[in-house]
Formats: C-alpha cells, sequence, structure tokens
C-alpha cells in the first residue's frame, strides 16, 4: 500500500503486487508444473520479478502488442498511461505454436530452470526488431548492447497477465539489499523522509558519485543508493564487489541514518535517456520523489550526448511523470579550487585544471593493472583497496573501452 506522506506509486493509487505467497503461490506452483513450459532469459526474469514486487506499476504482465508499438512510437501505452521502454517476453516460433489464446503456461528461468511464474497468454505477435532499437536505443548497430539483447530475442513475442512466483537468486544471494517497493517505502516513512532522491549505480561510487549524492542530500531528507544486481555487460564491476566498495564508503564518508542502499533485479538495457526514463518510473514506484542525473546516465560508448538524459525529461508532457530529474552539470576535480566542482561552480578552465571522473576510466586502469596512474583525487583509498583486490583476483580481463564523456574530451552537445 502507498504511505499517504510518499508519493504515489506511477500511474495508479497503490503498488500493483503480482507475486503470490503462502498457500496461493503453493497453489499455484503446484499447477505451474502441468502447464506447457516457456523459458525465459536474464532480462525477462528480472522483468518479471520487478512485475511481481510492484517495481513495474501498473503493469500487469507482460506487454501486447498495441502497447508494444505505442511504447516504442510514443513511450505511453495504449491506454495513454506513460511507459517508456517495452516490457516484452518472446519464444520460438515452434513453441509459440503450440500455445492456445487464453491458455496458462509456466515461465521457467533458463539459466537454472526454476519455475519463475504463469502467464495467460492473450496475444502472439512478431515484432520489427529495428523499428524497437531505432526508437528506444536511437541506433540499430548491434556492437551497442541492448540493440544486441533485442536483436537475439526470439521470434514471437507473448503477451498477457501474469502471477510471479520467485524473486530467483536476489532475496538470499543479495539478503539486506534487495528490496521491494513495499519494504523501501515503509523505511521511508518510518524515517519521516518526504523528498527522497534516488542514486542510480552500476558502478561503484567514486567521486563524482559521491559529490552528486552529497548535492541531493543538501537540499532533500534522505537518499536512497539503488543499485543495480542484474545482469551487466562484460567488464562492468560484479554486484558483490560494488556493495562492498558502496559501504565502505557509506560508513566512512556519510551520516548513515539520511542514507539507505538498496537493490533492485534488472538487467541493464543501456537505452540511455529512455533507460534514465524507465529508472524513474520505477524509483517513484520505491517511493523516490527525484533522481539523480547526471553525466550519460545509462549510456554506453558514445551513442547518446553526455546530458540527452536530462533533456528527455523536459520533452515529457504534464502529468506524464510525479518524480521530478535532479540534473547535475559535468563534475571533475579542480586542483585549484582544490575540490569537486562542476561547469556551473568553477572558473578554471585552463589545461590540467580539472582532472574529469568516471567509473569507465576507472575500470579501464584497474583493468590493465596501471594501479599507480590513478590519480588520488580519482577515489577515496578505502574504496579503491576493494577495487584492487578485486582485479588482482581476475585470471581474465575484460578491455574497457575509454570513450571522450569519460575523460572530458567529449563536451556537451
Amino acid at each position: 500500500m502507498a504511505t499517504n506522506k510518499l508519493i504515489p506509486p506511477h500511474g495508479a493509487d497503490e503498488l500493483k503486487i503480482l507475486l503470490l505467497e503462502g498457500a496461493q503461490r503453493a497453489e499455484e506452483l503446484k499447477r505451474a508444473e502441468t502447464l506447457p513450459k516457456v523459458m525465459i532469459s536474464s532480462r525477462e526474469v528480472g522483468d518479471l520479478i520487478m512485475l511481481g514486487i510492484g517495481g513495474f506499476t501498473p503493469l500487469s504482465g507482460f506487454m501486447g502488442e498495441a502497447d508494444w508499438k505505442s511504447v516504442c512510437a510514443d513511450m505511453k501505452m495504449s491506454n495513454g498511461i506513460f511507459w517508456p521502454i517495452p516490457i516484452t517476453l518472446s519464444t520460438d516460433k515452434d513453441v509459440a505454436d503450440g500455445i492456445s489464446i487464453g491458455s496458462d503456461v509456466a515461465l521457467v528461468n533458463s539459466e537454472d530452470n526454476e519455475i519463475m511464474g504463469t502467464m495467460t497468454v492473450n496475444e502472439k505477435y512478431s515484432i520489427d526488431k529495428e523499428f524497437e532499437c531505432r526508437n528506444v536505443f536511437t541506433t540499430t548497430d548491434t556492437e551497442h548492447p541492448g540493440v544486441k539483447m533485442v536483436m537475439n530475442q526470439k521470434d514471437v513475442n507473448l503477451g498477457g497477465p501474469v502471477k510471479v512466483l520467485s524473486e530467483g537468486i536476489f532475496p538470499t544471494e543479495f539478503k539486506g539489499l534487495y528490496q521491494r517497493p513495499a519494504e523501501s517505502r515503509k523505511m521511508f516513512a518510518e524515517k519521516g523522509w518526504k523528498n527522497i532522491a534516488a542514486l542510480q549505480l552500476r558502478n561503484p561510487m567514486h567521486r563524482s558519485h559521491e559529490y552528486l549524492a552529497k548535492i541531493a542530500l543538501e537540499v532533500g531528507d534522505g537518499l536512497y543508493i539503488h543499485q543495480l544486481i542484474g545482469g551487466l555487460k562484460p567488464g562492468d564491476i560484479p554486484a558483490d564487489v560494488r556493495v562492498k566498495c558502496i559501504q565502505t564508503l557509506v560508513d566512512n564518508y556519510f551520516i548513515s541514518d539520511r542514507v539507505i542502499q538498496g537493490g533492485y533485479p534488472l538487467d541493464m538495457r543501456y537505452a540511455g535517456p529512455r533507460e534514465a526514463l524507465l529508472h524513474a518510473v520505477f524509483r517513484q514506484n520505491f517511493g523516490c520523489t527525484h533522481l539523480i542525473v547526471g553525466r550519460d546516465h545509462a549510456g554506453v560508448g558514445e551513442y547518446y550526448g553526455p546530458f540527452d538524459a536530462q533533456e528527455i525529461f523536459y520533452k515529457l508532457w504534464d502529468g506524464a511523470l510525479e518524480l521530478k530529474p535532479l540534473p547535475i552539470d559535468w563534475t571533475f576535480w579542480c586542483y585549484k579550487c582544490n575540490g569537486m566542482a562542476s561547469m556551473k561552480t568553477c572558473p578554471h578552465t585552463e589545461k590540467g585544471d580539472r582532472l574529469f571522473l568516471s567509473g569507465t576510466m576507472l575500470r579501464s586502469l584497474l583493468s590493465e593493472n596501471k594501479i599507480d596512474e590513478i590519480p588520488a583525487e580519482f577515489s577515496r583509498p578505502e574504496v579503491l583497496k576493494h577495487l584492487v583486490e578485486y582485479y588482482a583476483s581476475l585470471e581474465e580481463k575484460v578491455e574497457v573501452k575509454v570513450h571522450g564523456y569519460a575523460t572530458g574530451e567529449t563536451k556537451k552537445k
């Protein structure tokens, strides 16, 4: 249930929770074992769990064709409710051919064969994958990890309502971090927070992240460090390492009762501006009033301008979204200011005045074992210690490509 003093969930008066528990779950699970099986990918597992816990309120299941097309083209569902990225499930044509419209299927995790939920199949349809990619990712380049994900989808989409039976590995492997929206809302309400900023993270917090977080704390009641604990692209730092780094930073450099850490189960899509909007939608469901949007939010490479993810919020129609962005300009360490600064606060522009910080640059130096080349201003030493230990433990390291946004060479478009 939504707490009166908190922001309401997106497009609804209360969270739409599709996760069954207790006797209901046991009965549906028994029935699911008799149903035709549809294998689902890691991305679809994460989406299903978010549907279950209310993170994707007001959705009731995987999208049908009309919603898919409308979301791709106009960022709204066929009923007019704002939604920025299609939430779909696909299967092979031969599997789809064996499913009758109106019948139920069991949704099975392709990685471990766990039954994750059931679905009433109301629609079967094929999609134009390039149309989706052009609209959602602004590119059809298969080097883009999100585009590759869509292009690798099966031939037929299945649409219909779901019942969710499992949260997968997340409650056990990320115990104490993984949270449902009802849980974060309860914590915010207990603390009396009304203005809550979410910080999206898929990297350990370096000094720029810390700076953004502290700006948000200056103007709000609390900070929700909400990090992705689902799938990432090769070369990104795994969740357990990030958790250790972030907790070390929070313990040493923040007032503890003004910060809450949480984790959510999605895979990254790397959709840049559209994904920033999706992050905003489900952060509203988690009870946040603001989303910190810095440089190249949810981006990859140079597919998006460094501040496209900020600008897209101002193109939305009135009433599309209640949560507001907290846009922050390019941040860096200024040697003349002797501290963190931004384009809006620092007058020093001579070469060598500024050190631009990024997770990409840090990962690149660590992966190449160039520890001595990491400036002290990049990261707190306690955090860097954890990262050095992690990279030293790797038998095989993925090359990290450093783009212009990571070095400050590519400026705002």
